[in-house]
């Protein structure tokens, strides 16, 4: 049976969440909304975005304010759904 401390975390705490997909003018805005849907309080200017070396790709690094384990499955969840999303880490 699942606990809340099959974490090593220690909630609240800072967490950045990297997300890799296909370089769209959407793709962004995707990740923006699956992450401020479970971390409303999330601030977009803690949002890296950066072009893979063939601009193919793009991986958005978004620092939340984690509040506890449950949350950050939530996010991952959601955003390993999404079809523009590749990679979640």
């Amino acid at each position: 049976m699942a606990s809340y401390k099959d974490t090593l975390l220690e909630f609240p705490c800072h967490f950045p969440i990297k997300i890799m997909g296909k370089a769209e003018d959407e793709f962004a805005n995707v990740v923006l909304g699956i992450v401020t849907k479970h971390a409303p309080d999330f601030d977009v200017a803690c949002m890296e975005m950066r072009a893979s070396s063939g601009g193919n790709y793009l991986s958005v690094t978004c620092t939340i304010v984690a509040t506890s384990k449950p949350q950050l499955d939530a996010i991952y969840m959601d955003l390993s759904a999404h079809p523009l999303v590749k990679v979640a880490l």
